[in-house]
């Protein structure tokens, strides 16, 4: 909670922890990994390790950070699941909402979730949403997310598991690239970074690679044809 080490975002915040995998991508999930390192451990946020688990207390938490951050919302849940409740995710946007000065920053791989709520609600001008792109399969969320309308759409193509040809990028505002990371981590071809990237170009699309990944992610790096690539969408400039 808080400051993140997540490459394209500053700040992390969690009214929503855990979830269940619904797709290819979901295989090695970090977060998994890493909530049930605690499962049974007393008084730890995760004593019950990756259970979808709702926390109202943390919802206005954003309110109380006065300098403009750029949030990651969920980072260790998808807002979108079957199981947190319309009113709690429409209590989420609220708080968004009313937090003004920040960027919030929503993930889901639950698109047709997304695109029914959204029906429901106004999407506040600083809230960026997205829907994870990790093969071919998965280009029916970029249908939904593109019917809604927000003023950031953007697509995390990560972990890349497949060659993402022919993109589809109408309506889309950032992409987001990156391997996987950890002990299992499935290779990711340099080729289809490449063709990602290029159809971005073509589109005038702003790119961001986040890392190579692999078993050591760090070494790996995240330097792509000799730079880094660090492209965001053209936004209100809040001094995040």
């Amino acid at each position: 909670m808080g400051r993140s080490t997540i490459e394209w975002t500053t700040d992390t915040w969690n009214p929503v922890t855990g979830c269940t995998k619904v797709s290819l991508g979901c295989d090695n999930c970090y977060a998994a990994t890493f909530a049930e390192r605690w499962r049974g451990v007393p008084d730890h946020p995760y004593e019950n390790g990756f259970d979808l688990t709702l926390r109202p207390q943390r919802l206005l938490q954003p309110l109380s950070w006065k300098k403009p951050r750029r949030i990651f919302v969920n980072s260790m849940s998808d807002l979108f699941h079957v199981r947190v409740p319309d009113q709690f995710i429409i209590n989420v946007f609220e708080t968004m909402r009313q937090a003004s000065w920040h960027q919030f920053q929503v993930l889901t791989k639950r698109a047709e979730r997304l695109e029914r709520i959204a029906r429901r609600i106004e999407i506040p001008s600083n809230v960026w949403l997205g829907v994870s792109v990790e093969n071919p399969n998965c280009y029916w969320r970029i249908k939904h997310l593109i019917r809604v309308q927000a003023t950031i759409r953007f697509l995390s193509c990560e972990p890349l598991l497949a060659d993402l040809k022919r993109l589809p990028l109408k309506g889309i505002s950032w992409v987001i690239v990156g391997g996987e990371s950890g002990r299992n981590a499935r290779p990711m071809r340099a080729e289809w970074v490449d063709r990602i990237r290029d159809q971005c170009d073509r589109e005038r699309v702003p790119f961001f690679f986040k890392q190579w990944g692999g078993v050591n992610k760090k070494k790996a790096g995240r330097i792509l044809n000799g730079r880094t690539w660090d492209a965001y969408p053209e936004t209100l400039d809040l001094a995040v």
